[in-house]
């Protein structure tokens, strides 16, 4: 919500070739409280006024010789192209009044001035303005913290590759019916993964304690299991790995790394 200083502070130009008027709106908002008001009435110079104040609200009047009120916004949507045109009309023309705005005034006020209406329908749009300012700056930050965290994100992926490539000799990603997905290191080699020979070559026993620990879906860390090399030798592999879930606990499969640790069991 807006706080009434947040209005009363806002930036109003007033454009209007009469000077009575120009004169009578500045004391309508000055009695009502507004503090930050410009007039002109040079209508040629409004888009480099609002280029350089980027105004709140601008009172904009549309009979007017050499430049009229439709040629100003038409240089006005240029500034504020995409986004909320803040231009409150007035005329005494009421045929004038869907046409402006047609052309993007978003609210209008007939002469001669209704003063409460006046001061009614200026408060409404200033609500309106600075509310859509404050979603728009609030969508920027969104859109921001959302960069930092996938660029936070990305750098803890990074970073977490890294380690495992130098802790381990694979890391390896399994979906939930056992396929590999994702990998790095010699995974396919150092498992016979291919292989027509490769189901006869495990522990039987130790493969199965694995199988049941992935069946129940539950980490496991450095658990070494062991098979016959085509040269009657014995390899010795440790694994850890932990199962991932989706955002909904669903199970999607499991994550984890690998050693080859047979010159350490040959060692002891």
């Amino acid at each position: 919500m807006l706080q009434a200083t947040e209005i009363l502070n806002a930036s109003i130009l007033i454009v209007d070739d009469q000077e009575a008027n120009v004169m009578l709106l500045e004391q309508v908002l000055r009695n009502a409280g507004y503090t930050r008001i410009t007039s002109t009435m040079d209508p040629q110079a409004v888009r480099a006024l609002h280029q350089q104040h980027r105004y709140d609200l601008i009172l904009l009047d549309l009979q007017m010789p050499e430049m009229d009120g439709f040629e100003v916004m038409e240089g006005l949507r240029d500034i504020e192209a995409g986004s909320y045109l803040p231009v409150l009309v007035i005329t005494a023309q009421p045929g004038h009044k869907l046409r402006a705005l047609q052309a993007g005034a978003k609210d209008f006020v007939s002469k001669p001035f209704d003063l409460v209406e006046v001061k009614t329908r200026i408060h409404n749009m200033l609500e309106v303005r600075l509310l859509y300012q404050k979603l728009a700056e609030y969508n920027k930050s969104l859109e921001q913290m959302v960069e930092e965290r996938t660029a936070e994100l990305r750098e803890s992926e990074a970073r977490f590759q890294r380690f495992t490539e130098l802790s381990s000799d694979w890391y390896w990603e399994q979906d939930a019916q056992g396929n590999l997905t994702r990998f790095s290191g010699p995974v396919a080699e150092m498992l016979g993964i291919g292989s027509e020979e490769e189901p006869q070559r495990w522990n039987a026993a130790e493969r199965a304690l694995l199988d049941a620990k992935i069946a129940a879906r539950e980490p496991f860390l450095d658990f070494i299991y062991s098979r016959a090399n085509l040269d009657g030798s014995t390899q010795y592999l440790q694994v850890s790995g932990e199962p991932m879930f989706d955002n909904g606990s669903r199970f999607i499969g499991y994550r984890g790394i690998g050693l080859d640790v047979t010159e350490r069991h040959r060692a002891v």
